[in-house]
């Protein structure tokens, strides 16, 4: 095993979106909190911005964009340096976690030590709950933000006839900011909307038109539309309607208290009194802090809009009721099984995880990764996730697919070489960020 010269805990976080890379290094730092991190973006349709970093404020020692077989190769030569990661972080979607699981296996074959791989979710799981958690599995830490997700992930890891011994209770790693104490100047309602809930025109609409009715009935009240990205670009979910462009469009525009913000949703916090959603995770967030919060009903209590999740926490209310004046109280019960750690138990709701990761490091050489799905297991689902990252069946990177600087090209070659892949990854993001929603939004009419 390679001598570390340092005790300082290094740490690996792989994440595809701004949020996920939030989640990720917060995460990291949960489990070590003097831990160096290097933070790696990896290439895609939902890589953040400059803006969208600096919006999210979790830091890093490094940071930078990469592929996915690119940090594959990264970690096979890290494995054998002198000071090796202790932890690596995969905030990524399921697909990639599996592919990342598949490309690690094989990258750490043979070395003497490898590091601890913590994966998990970053909000409230309402959909999709086996297919993402069997994508998941393999990593040797599957954080559960509450104990009522931890029940659940290990029912599906049983239920599979896979090991269900990584599945970690511990808590969503971005609560936090002063509880909530009393109304502010003016009273301030928030509402948190999101990429892909509702995903029509007519139900965003909607919803919009609310928001905006409730502040010129309130003109006492401020009433702010809290927005997660900025045209163009994107985050866990593709927003194809942003809301920007509906405000636009609101007859009379939009009335002086009420108007679109951007920033940390904790800063935000500090000023709500209301916290309105569908089912963001914003809503955890302020029932931590103890902000009335209301889970909309208008479009329905639906699994596809996810506001399910919250049945029995005493939140669900509809626009009419918020009109009236109805502020939400939460059930503590509720509260408790999910995570939100509003009795002051935030503090240790970690423990758990340093516990095991620690347990992890002090045991020596650990196992191989074995994810559940195996070319034997899902020979005709498995090729197709491992294929979009650049990797054969077994995890190997497949032809044309060769890290990045393996063959050391020659000064003008290498120019040349990195002119065309910038205009093509712009040409990418262009199509899947612009012209790809439009052309389904085409298709609708």
């Amino acid at each position: 095993m390679p001598s570390r010269t340092s005790s300082t805990p290094r740490v690996a976080v792989l994440a595809d979106s701004d949020t996920r890379w939030k989640w990720g290094a917060l995460t990291a730092y949960r489990i070590h909190p003097e831990a160096r991190l290097d933070g790696y973006l990896l290439r895609g349709r939902a890589t953040p911005t400059v803006r969208q970093l600096h919006e999210v404020g979790a830091r890093a020692q490094t940071l930078r964009e990469i592929r996915g077989i690119d940090f594959l190769d990264l970690m096979r030569a890290d494995a054998g340096s002198a000071e090796p990661y202790d932890t690596v972080v995969l905030a990524l979607v399921g697909g990639g976690v599996q592919a990342m699981l598949h490309g690690l296996a094989r990258a750490w074959e043979g070395t003497v030590r490898r590091p601890a791989v913590v994966t998990g979710y970053v909000g409230v799981v309402y959909e999709k709950l086996a297919d993402g958690l069997l994508l998941r599995h393999g990593a040797d830490v599957v954080l559960a933000n509450s104990r009522h997700d931890a029940d659940r992930f290990r029912a599906v890891y049983r239920g599979a006839g896979a090991d269900d011994s990584a599945v970690t209770e511990c808590a969503l790693p971005f609560l936090g900011g002063d509880p909530y104490t009393g109304e502010h100047a003016p009273y301030t309602v928030v509402f948190a909307a999101q990429p892909s809930v509702p995903d029509n025109r007519a139900d965003r609409g909607y919803l919009l038109r609310r928001a905006v009715e409730h502040a010129r009935e309130h003109p006492d009240r401020e009433v702010l539309i809290k927005l997660r990205s900025k045209p163009g670009e994107h985050t866990t979910h593709i927003e194809e309607l942003p809301y920007q462009k509906l405000a636009a469009k609101v007859p009379g525009g939009l009335p002086a208290n009420c108007r679109l913000v951007y920033g940390n949703m904790g800063e935000v916090l500090d000023r709500t009194d209301l916290m309105v959603t569908v089912s963001s995770t914003a809503a955890l967030e302020s029932l931590h802090r103890g902000v009335p919060t209301a889970v909309l009903t208008d479009l329905g209590i639906r699994e596809v809009l996810g506001n399910h999740h919250f049945l029995g926490s005493g939140c669900l209310a509809s626009w009419d009721d918020l009109d009236a004046g109805h502020r939400p109280e939460p059930d503590a019960d509720w509260l408790a099984r999910q995570g939100v750690c509003a009795d002051g138990s935030y503090p240790r709701a970690f423990d758990a995880v340093r516990a095991k990761v620690a347990a992890l490091h002090a045991a020596g050489p650990l196992p191989p990764l074995t994810p559940y799905y195996t070319p034997r297991t899902a020979p005709g689902h498995l090729p197709g996730i491992l294929a979009r990252h650049g990797l054969d069946p077994h995890g190997v990177p497949v032809a044309g697919c060769a890290p990045e600087g393996r063959e050391a090209p020659g000064g003008l070659r290498r120019v040349a070489r990195d002119a065309v892949r910038e205009a093509a990854r712009g040409a990418y993001r262009h199509g899947v960020q612009r012209v790809a929603p439009a052309i389904r939004r085409w298709g609708q009419l």
